[in-house]
């Protein structure tokens, strides 16, 4: 039976090492620089060993694989580390903070034989696979344009911290919840080749370090002598092959009451479309039927959407480590959402569309 260890044992560390637990993954290590964390998940998970050293966990043969979940600078180099040390690697998401860095761990996995898992979890949700196999079935006709939205009114994240120190995060909500945005809605999509993208970033709120209003701060307390460079707005349009427009917007802080913009993605085709959340619990498809308007409610369970999907992600890295498949939300699919991101970054900062690369 394969077994792994959790590199990062923060909040996202023990989140895996649960859902590892879930479906019979056993995880046999952890290492993080704050030794506090590790014993942190030893107290849901004793058996596992709290390894000294990044290069301990990696030198143990009884390892197969490991979970990268470190702040977004760090992915690069201890991906590239643990894929040379020989191990498969489920890897946090942003997959890098540039493009490059993708392509560096792109090209050690492929010099080690070994494979990369992105932790993109939103594409496991139910309502997202669901919409996936209704694209697949071809009930949407020919897809032209798409909106995927996701919108906090109060929700920077560690103020003060990595989150929002762009040298160490790469950005704001565009890298943070954009990433599974972009690839969530890229899969329902079929993943069309995104060619062009226009967008703008804006900084109204946490940059007044001291003036921000918040109801609650995930990802630990402010820290008021810490930094905050990036953006908490970002919004977007990708222009792709065939035509095919999808418009992105992506919040950590705004004026707008809550629930007045809905979160989530909606999908425009010539047969069907449907507009949803990606939690949500049932997917209304609007198509036609008998010459009429028509709204069919496909069938799926969806019990607890996250958990769901965090749990198929731990089985499919399982699937993976025990039987050579292939990887679900491939080190090339992370290297796409990240041109994106880049991308749009860029038209931005020079204000005009860009190409993406």
């Amino acid at each position: 039976m394969s077994r792994i260890g959790i590199i990062g044992t923060g909040s996202i560390g023990r989140v895996h090492a649960r859902h590892a637990a879930r479906v019979g993954l056993p995880v046999g290590a952890a290492w993080d620089p704050v030794s506090e964390a590790v014993e942190a998940l030893r107290t849901e998970h004793p058996d596992v060993t709290h390894e000294p050293s990044l290069e301990r966990l990696l030198a143990r043969s009884d390892i197969d694989g490991v979970v990268i979940a470190v702040p977004n600078d760090l992915h690069e180099a201890i991906a590239v580390q643990a894929l040379q040390a020989g191990k498969h690697v489920l890897l946090e998401k942003p997959m890098a903070t540039s493009v490059a860095a993708c392509d560096r761990i792109l090209a050690a996995s492929r010099r080690a034989g070994r494979q990369v898992q992105v932790g993109f979890v939103c594409r496991r949700l139910p309502a997202v696979e669901m919409a996936t196999a209704l694209r697949a079935a071809g009930r949407l006709g020919r897809i032209y344009h798409a909106k995927a939205s996701l919108y906090r009114r109060r929700g920077v994240p560690g103020l003060g911290g990595w989150f929002t120190t762009k040298a160490r995060s790469g950005g704001g909500p565009l890298i943070d919840l954009g990433v599974h945005l972009i690839d969530a809605v890229l899969e329902v999509m079929g993943r069309p080749i995104v060619l062009h993208a226009s967008g703008a970033v804006y900084a109204n709120f946490g940059c007044r370090m001291k003036d921000y209003a918040f109801t609650h701060m995930w990802a630990g307390p402010p820290r008021l002598d810490g930094a905050c460079d990036v953006e908490d707005h970002a919004t977007a349009l990708l222009r792709c092959e065939g035509g095919v427009t999808i418009e992105v917007n992506a919040t950590w802080a705004m004026n707008v009451p809550d629930g007045a913009l809905p979160d989530g993605l909606a999908i425009f085709g010539d047969a069907g479309g449907y507009r949803f959340g990606m939690q949500d619990r049932t997917l209304t498809l609007a198509t036609e039927a008998e010459g009429r308007p028509a709204d069919l409610v496909p069938h799926f369970v969806s019990d607890d959407p996250m958990q769901q999907a965090w749990d198929a992600q731990a089985r499919a890295f399982r699937r993976m480590l025990d039987t050579g498949s292939p990887a679900v939300a491939t080190a090339a699919e992370g290297r796409q959402v990240q041109a994106v991101i880049e991308a749009i970054y860029r038209s931005a900062a020079e204000g005009r569309e860009v190409d993406v690369a």
